[in-house]
């Protein structure tokens, strides 16, 4: 109760920031298991692509996009036209970085690099594929914790839930990155440094969503929308294909079922 208090009374970007840590903590869990030889299969793979799916998708709407309905109302505003704004521009922002930066999906089966070509290292391309889905998420929590207090519908136990949720699935993307660079013949060492770098930009970028949000009020609903918007462009560009690019679909279906499902547990048992 007393840590609880303490957190409370922090700033909503330093409260942003220490969520940044625990999700890129998590990531590094992940990634540390290159030192213990983890040899996960395809199908427990697919089964945690589906699962990070699931909580991206329920966190997109409990966490993000629900709220930003709600609070358009308190405002004054039609109550769907910022989430719809504000969800579309999200999509296009993450279509625009998916352009221009370099990257390689992992576990896309015959992937190709995509973005801007550039003579880069495999490694490099793979590590910048996992940033990129990463900088949606270190936004979503940062505005949620900016949110926060700025409006009944949006509170820091739902922001606490969100960053929960999203280090939750942040597990397996530590070894998504881990895994393959063991296989490609790097060392313990540098898989997991690897794997881990790919987090570096959730604090960042919650810092910066948390900071947008706390000085104008009336962009809450945009900001909100926008990260959800953000989220699920990844989780169907990148996360969905990935799970179901082997003959692992249905297992992956129900990773992405479970996911759901905790994360809606999560952010009503909390927010």
């Amino acid at each position: 109760m007393e840590l609880h208090l303490w957190f409370q009374y922090l700033g909503p970007v330093t409260q942003a920031l220490l969520g940044g840590v625990l999700t890129w903590g998590l990531t590094a869990l992940g990634a540390a298991m290159a030192f213990l030889g983890a040899n996960p299969s395809r199908k427990l793979m697919d089964l945690m692509l589906g699962f990070a799916g699931g909580v991206m998708i329920a966190a997109s709407f409990w966490s993000l996009l629900a709220p930003a309905i709600e609070i358009s109302g308190e405002l004054g505003m039609v109550e769907w036209l910022p989430p719809a704004v504000g969800f579309i521009l999200g999509a296009v922002f993450l279509r625009l970085l998916d352009l221009v930066l370099p990257h390689l999906h992992p576990a896309l089966k015959g992937a190709k690099p995509e973005g801007i070509r550039a003579h880069l290292m495999k490694t490099t391309l793979l590590v910048l594929a996992i940033t990129l889905h990463n900088i949606p998420e270190g936004l979503a929590f940062g505005v949620a914790f900016g949110a926060a207090g700025l409006s009944p519908s949006a509170t820091l136990s739902g922001a606490v839930a969100l960053t929960l949720g999203i280090g939750l699935q942040n597990l397996p993307e530590g070894l998504a990155v881990a895994f393959p660079l063991r296989k490609a013949g790097f060392s313990r060492g540098k898989a997991f440094f690897f794997g881990q770098l790919s987090a570096v930009v959730e604090p960042l970028f919650a810092m910066l969503g948390a900071a947008a949000v706390e000085f104008v009020r009336v962009g809450l609903p945009y900001a909100l929308s926008f990260a959800a918007g953000a989220m699920i462009y990844v989780v169907v560009e990148e996360v969905i294909p990935e799970s179901q690019s082997e003959d692992n679909g249905d297992l992956a279906t129900m990773g992405l079922i479970l996911g759901f499902t905790c994360m809606m547990i999560l952010d009503v048992a909390l927010g």
